[in-house]
């Protein structure tokens, strides 16, 4: 072969090449290419489906003519199948123009193809979906039908349950708590009424249906009123269900009203390091009993146990140690505990000037001093770590002032005019001097701080300290390193129950200890 004849040779060759390629370039994408032969075979699956769908329908409306002659919506199936089937149709007609765009293989007109995919779905899932609701609810019909004797005996089941619930147990509770607590009146009212009225609405049905269910242990479905009867039996077993829960929570919610709580912040930990690291904090939870709103007679109790938390709730709460993290007053139901950390105790104390059942204010030196009464020094000791100290009346009115604008308290020393509360307070390294936290390092600017010889003989040194021969080798705040001898104490379980509500908080100015809760503003 000649040069000439080459030279033609790959002139040709690569024209053909080059009009391969664009026209490759012109074409659909591989992708909506791969879409629309993907749509074609869900499409004639729905086909199936719908077709299924009249057909089991169809059958059960002649075998169960009787039945579904006494059901309202069983009048809509035919035309609801038909609305599905047309639908389907139309979403047919959508796919022979993608068929059509795919043979005709334009780039321009991807954006076309996209959008008639997307429709195609949305009318053919919507299609099938319409004709299942329909096949569903008749086979739900046809299987009660089926189990009608069951269904009559459950229904005189859950008739005598809703009878047997003691609504006036939960009556009784509810009377003494209104009169104690006139502002949980209509609350407790409102629920009580609806509780009365599934047990009203019970007994209505079960006479309202007594031929009914006569009817069915017949077999006579003639005079059977399936539509009306299988509604009944599904309000008993509704009313069965709920009614005991119902009585139970009004007994519940009366018996909140008379308890006072506060979750206590009294220790805190970090261990391990890296992503094996774990937050730990102690909650000591205060108990106050009251057997009516005078408060006159009480009993008070504690427990204290460690609690798994995130970063983020350890480090919203780091600055809140010694602090009440959440308190529900007597007269509240717990879910509406404040939570807003606080400084323990305060909020049993009354305005300036006034008493209430905890205690009252009194004047020594010509300063107002709040004393807790007697039937109450157990809950003070609990509170406020067995170290309470009257109160001038001078720091409870600006507890008053932070918290009626929401924010956290945290106190001025009068004396250094740090922070008196919470974790860089000077009351609170003083009482928690023992805590694990101090002894990991927390107090390190505080002269209550774990320091190996020093403050042995401090009457805030913990037992251990007094002992010269326990190991003082100096630990790290979030190390993983074992507990001191003298504090033995087992990892905490991998899950817990309650965790507490987290505080954001922020470093007070020298001359305004107090900061708002969850945000920046300042006294």
């Amino acid at each position: 072969m000649s040069k000439s004849s080459l030279r033609v040779l790959a002139v040709l060759l690569t024209a053909g090449i080059i009009a391969v390629l664009f026209a490759g370039l012109d074409g659909l994408p591989g992708a909506i290419k791969a879409q629309i032969a993907a749509e074609r075979k869900s499409f004639t699956v729905a086909q199936s489906q719908i077709q299924s769908a009249q057909a089991e329908v169809s059958r059960n409306l002649a075998t169960e003519s009787a039945l579904f002659r006494a059901l309202p919506s069983a009048r809509e199936y035919p035309d609801r199948l038909g609305r599905a089937a047309n639908s389907l149709a139309a979403a047919g007609q959508s796919l022979a123009e993608l068929e059509q765009l795919e043979k005709q293989d334009r780039r321009s007109d991807r954006t076309r193809a996209e959008s008639l995919l997307g429709r195609q779905k949305q009318v053919r899932a919507a299609a099938v979906a319409d004709a299942e609701s329909v096949r569903k609810d008749a086979a739900h019909w046809v299987d009660l039908k089926q189990h009608l004797p069951q269904e009559v005996q459950d229904m005189e089941r859950d008739h005598k349950a809703i009878h047997a619930v003691d609504l006036a147990a939960a009556a009784a509770a509810v009377q003494k708590a209104q009169a104690d607590w006139p502002e949980k009146q209509n609350d407790l009212e409102s629920r009580l009424a609806t509780a009365r009225g599934v047990l009203t609405r019970s007994d209505e049905l079960w006479q309202s249906t007594t031929e009914a269910r006569r009817a069915a242990a017949a077999n006579d479905y003639t005079k059977l009123d399936f539509g009306a009867l299988f509604a009944a039996a599904d309000t008993l077993k509704t009313g069965a269900a709920d009614l005991p829960k119902q009585a139970e929570q009004l007994k519940t919610l009366s018996a909140q009203l008379y308890e006072s709580w506060d979750k206590i912040l009294v220790d805190m930990e970090v261990r391990g390091s890296g992503n094996a690291r774990a937050y730990n904090q102690k909650i000591k939870t205060v108990r106050t009993k009251i057997a009516d709103a005078t408060g006159k007679a009480s009993t008070a109790a504690s427990d204290e146990k460690w609690v798994d938390v995130s970063k983020a709730q350890y480090q919203a709460m780091e600055k809140n140690l010694g602090m009440a993290i959440e308190h529900k007053p007597a007269g509240k139901y717990d879910t509406e505990s404040e939570r807003v950390a606080q400084p323990a105790g305060f909020a049993y104390m009354a305005p300036q000037g006034q008493s209430n059942q905890y205690g009252h204010w009194e004047q020594r030196n010509g300063t107002s001093f709040w004393v807790f009464y007697g039937q109450y020094a157990l809950m003070r000791d609990l509170l406020f770590n067995r170290d309470y100290r009257p109160m001038d009346y001078r720091e409870y009115q600006d507890y008053r002032t932070y918290r009626e604008r929401n924010q956290t308290y945290y106190g001025r020393d009068t004396a250094s005019q740090a922070p008196k509360y919470g974790t860089s307070g000077t009351a609170t390294q003083e009482k928690y001097s023992g805590s694990t936290f101090s002894k990991s390092g927390g107090f390190k600017d505080s002269k209550y701080a774990s320091k190996a010889g020093g403050y042995r003989d401090s009457q805030y040194s913990s037992p251990a300290a007094k002992d010269p021969n326990v190991d003082r080798s100096p630990r790290r705040f979030g190390s993983g390193s074992s507990r001191p001898a003298e504090q033995p104490r087992a990892a905490p379980p991998p899950s817990r129950s309650y965790r507490p509500a987290p505080t954001p908080y922020r470093p007070s100015a020298p001359r305004s200890p107090g900061r708002s809760f969850g945000g920046s503003r300042r006294r």
